[in-house]
């Protein structure tokens, strides 16, 4: 079974149903795990009329929520709260061939990268720390985690190095507690298993009056593997033009296909 997964933050499912559309008519991912979505779950918009008839989500009005939409057969595979924060930040689904895809939403984490003096960066790094226990005590087997991390490991993955070292996505610690999490499960971070090399992002801040021209972008969404099936993945790319959209989100759609 070959199939391609798509994972974007899509910032307000329902203000941005129609990018969602856009993005499954011309692109036509077999799965799209959508991060963000702002919405109770009875709100979130169905997408059956394009194909897509399966559907697990986790919603949260006005806040967090995380959702799964597929033409391929698929059921819920529950969902984990991390850092007790009570959030809709995690769903997973289990595909026929038994292959168990986790969608998550981690915290932001705030603006200043110092847990005495703010709670939110304190929450990241409790969730991320509890995301490498789950994977210890459960090691992943068959499994794909994809979603908005919000951290940028390497060091191109952001536009500076230098000048992000002390800002909250790209701090050493957050690194640290991301590498943790990936080497518990051994994740193969696939994106950057087909492209090795070079500047890669997949958000571009809203402040900036032209994100394109200063391209001034971090890799926050990821697609990782157990290394069961990491060998199968291919094809990774990140939408940049769905930046440049009408009204869009902060966020590209990250793709990866799978032969399975």
């Amino acid at each position: 079974m070959t199939f391609t997964l798509a994972t974007w933050n899509i910032n307000s499912v329902r203000l941005r149903e129609g990018l969602v559309r856009r993005l499954l008519e011309t692109e036509a991912p077999d799965i799209l795990c959508l991060q963000e979505c702002k919405s109770p779950i009875e709100k979130i918009p169905d997408f059956a009329d394009l194909g897509y008839g399966w559907r697990v989500a986790r919603g949260e009005k006005g806040y967090n929520g995380v959702a799964i939409f597929s033409k391929l057969p698929l059921r819920e595979a529950g969902s984990l709260d991390f850092a007790g924060l009570g959030h809709a930040r995690h769903v997973a689904a289990e595909l026929e061939s038994g292959v168990v895809i986790h969608n998550f939403y981690v915290p932001a984490g705030g603006d200043v990268p110092d847990r005495e003096k703010n709670a939110k960066f304190g929450q990241k790094l409790d969730y991320v720390s509890d995301m490498a226990g789950w994977a210890r005590g459960d090691r992943p087997a068959r499994a794909i985690l994809v979603g908005d991390l919000n951290i940028a490991p390497r060091e191109d993955d952001v536009w500076s190095h230098k000048q992000l070292l002390k800002v909250v996505s790209h701090t050493p610690v957050e690194v640290d507690h991301l590498g943790r999490a990936q080497e518990a499960g051994g994740w193969v971070d696939v994106t950057r298993a087909d492209i090795p090399a070079g500047q890669l992002y997949s958000w571009w801040s809203y402040r900036s009056p032209d994100w394109a021209g200063a391209d001034k972008g971090r890799r926050l969404d990821h697609v990782w593997a157990s290394p069961d099936i990491a060998a199968a993945a291919h094809g990774s790319r990140i939408l940049r033009d769905a930046r440049g959209w009408e009204k869009p989100s902060d966020h590209a759609p990250v793709f990866a296909t799978f032969d399975l």
